[in-house]
């Protein structure tokens, strides 16, 4: 008997595969524990629709991450933080406040998590921080840090 996976199943497969288990297996585990459904036309096809449907908005989150990056890539955010004497700086610029600073001056908001800092920026300066946007797409902000 055929039977889709409504769910992943550590010893069956993953969610959407179609299956060939014997009758009782499907019977007596499968479908009553509604882990799968039986393989009719009507459930192949709504699998196969699903499946366009779920590319479609991988692909659109695919276009919208590139297109971030690229308007990133020209941008360059201000933070400022306390100094103290000789020019020393008081704590450091964190995710957050990068991109809080970034909603402030172009009003769209970042995802703290997605901004990748090896440490937290404790100096002035220029610096050019990694943002991961998507698993295959990653961009640059460039970040200046200012007295206060």
């Amino acid at each position: 008997m055929k039977v889709i996976l409504l769910q992943d199943e550590k010893k069956l497969g993953k969610k959407g595969d179609l299956l060939e288990v014997s009758e009782g297996y499907a019977r007596n585990y499968i479908l009553p524990k509604k882990i799968g459904v039986e393989a009719t036309p009507k459930n192949l096809n709504d699998l196969k629709l699903k499946k366009a449907s779920e590319e479609k908005k991988a692909k659109e989150a695919l276009e919208a991450a590139k297109a971030l990056a690229e308007e990133l890539a020209g941008k360059q955010v201000e933070v400022k933080i306390k100094a103290g004497e000789n020019g020393k700086t008081f704590g450091s610029v964190s995710t957050k406040e990068i991109a809080a600073a970034y909603l402030e001056q172009y009003g769209v908001e970042l995802d703290k998590k997605k901004i990748q800092l090896p440490e937290n920026i404790k100096s002035f300066g220029t610096f050019e921080v990694a943002i991961k946007l998507h698993p295959q797409v990653s961009g640059k902000l460039n970040v200046k840090v200012s007295e206060a």
